[in-house]
């Protein structure tokens, strides 16, 4: 049996804020586009501060290195229970990288607290703190409301929606956990990865933050020879 292959989501605002209602995040919160990375005039639109970033990125030779050295030799992700620092998914679903993003945004940190109780997501984060990583990835292969929530949503956007997806790689960056660290959390990687501890005042989008998470990538590739890497980024920030 072929294993289950869906429609890669697009990743801006309307898709995620749709998915986000579907599933259950509260309406208190919502994605807003990230223009810029450090012209503040740019990222004056999204409150802060924001929670966590939602980014695409195409896959690329110094990226692809990089994250096989991180992997190389670690064992299957072993967390589990409520004192994980983080909820990390597994990624078992062709083309589900959108909405396990997502998930990874909503789930974790102070998103978490806006989960509407008795939702979907609510139920989905309950059921799945408590399993390893193998079952936590089924509990989500053959969630019905996850895959509706997803499949309503793949129409949507600019592009024209296709099995066969967009080249690239989607990541969520979060602070979360004691302390306040920054998680970069994609299905594809052996586990969530710690990426260092962030102070009170600076959220997802400080230069910190980024310069740890979303532009250490950039810096890889350029360091490289490579040059205008695109990338798509997204915030969850508590309305205005």
């Amino acid at each position: 049996m072929e294993p289950k292959k869906w429609i890669m989501l697009e990743n801006n605002p309307e898709v995620m804020n749709k998915l986000a209602a579907k599933l259950g995040l509260s309406s208190d919160l919502a994605f807003y586009d990230v223009w810029s990375l450090d012209e503040p005039e740019l990222l004056a639109h999204i409150p802060r501060p924001a929670l966590a970033l939602l980014v695409i990125l195409p896959p690329n030779s110094a990226w692809d290195r990089d994250r096989r050295a991180e992997d190389a030799g670690k064992d299957d992700y072993a967390g589990s229970g409520p004192e994980e620092p983080v909820l990390w998914f597994k990624q078992t679903i062709g083309n589900a990288c959108g909405s396990i993003g997502f998930l990874h945004c909503a789930v974790n940190g102070p998103a978490a607290d806006f989960i509407l109780p008795g939702s979907d997501l609510d139920r989905i984060r309950r059921d799945a703190v408590p399993l390893p990583m193998k079952e936590r990835a089924d509990l989500l292969y053959n969630s019905a409301p996850f895959e509706e929530a997803h499949k309503s949503c793949a129409p949507l956007g600019d592009t024209a929606a296709t099995e066969e997806g967009h080249s690239g790689h989607f990541v969520a960056f979060v602070k979360a956990g004691d302390g306040g660290h920054l998680w970069e959390l994609e299905g594809g990687r052996k586990g969530p990865l710690d990426r260092g501890a962030l102070a009170d005042d600076e959220d997802v989008l400080s230069p910190r933050a980024l310069d740890l998470g979303f532009r250490r990538v950039i810096r890889l590739d350029q360091e490289a020879g490579g040059e205008n890497l695109w990338f798509s980024c997204i915030a969850l920030s508590r309305k205005a």
